[in-house]
């Protein structure tokens, strides 16, 4: 019982620092989106928001995912399953326990081509157990906000590397594990594909 009661303990306190780290990361994310035209007139300035250096590569100072700890990349919603979570680089244990990782060598929003973002099953990516072909996935930087339509759901074997492949079309990838019920390492992975939508 005691063993039992300090896993369930120890779940709860990681999804209580999840949701509060969600919380204010979106809070301070949407600070800077609204403010973006004051901050980026301030470029150089050494106190201006990591985010928004990270937005302009031609920036002075820019923070580039190699460089940033941890590098912002935006935030990820999927209106018709309520699914809002944050997006920053890398698939590390830290970054997938409090927010979705945007998968290192793939393009960034805005960049052509395939971007991949991987979530846990249990956590931000399980309301993907509902996604439909059709759904409108949003995925807003500070570059701007690109709107995708889902044109394909798949089950693959973990290793099976093709669908984080460079794209010569603008396209979203989701990926997380499946079955989202499965007790354990989950021996899939859900991949979900979006075509960017013009406008």
């Amino acid at each position: 019982m005691a063993i039992g009661l300090s896993a369930l303990g120890y779940c709860a306190a990681v999804l209580l620092e999840a949701t509060f780290y969600q919380a204010y990361q979106t809070w301070s994310f949407e600070q800077e989106l609204h403010g973006k035209t004051r901050l980026l007139s301030g470029f150089g300035n050494p106190h201006e928001s990591r985010a928004v250096r990270g937005a302009n590569s031609n920036a002075p100072g820019t923070i580039t995912p190699e460089s940033a700890a941890p590098f912002l990349v935006g935030k990820l919603e999927i209106p018709r399953l309520g699914l809002v979570t944050m997006v920053f680089e890398g698939v590390d244990a830290g970054t997938l326990r409090r927010a979705v990782g945007h998968i290192p060598d793939t393009a960034l929003p805005g960049e052509p081509g395939n971007v991949a973002i991987a979530g846990h099953r249990d956590t931000f990516f399980r309301p993907l157990r509902n996604i439909h072909k059709g759904d409108e996935i949003a995925l807003t930087t500070m570059r701007g906000r690109y709107r995708y339509r889902v044109e394909s759901i798949n089950v693959v074997s973990p290793d099976d590397t093709q669908v984080l492949e460079p794209s010569s079309r603008p396209i979203l990838t989701l990926v997380t594990c499946y079955p989202f019920y499965f007790v354990g390492a989950a021996p899939k992975r859900l991949v979900v594909r979006g075509q960017l939508v013009d406008g």
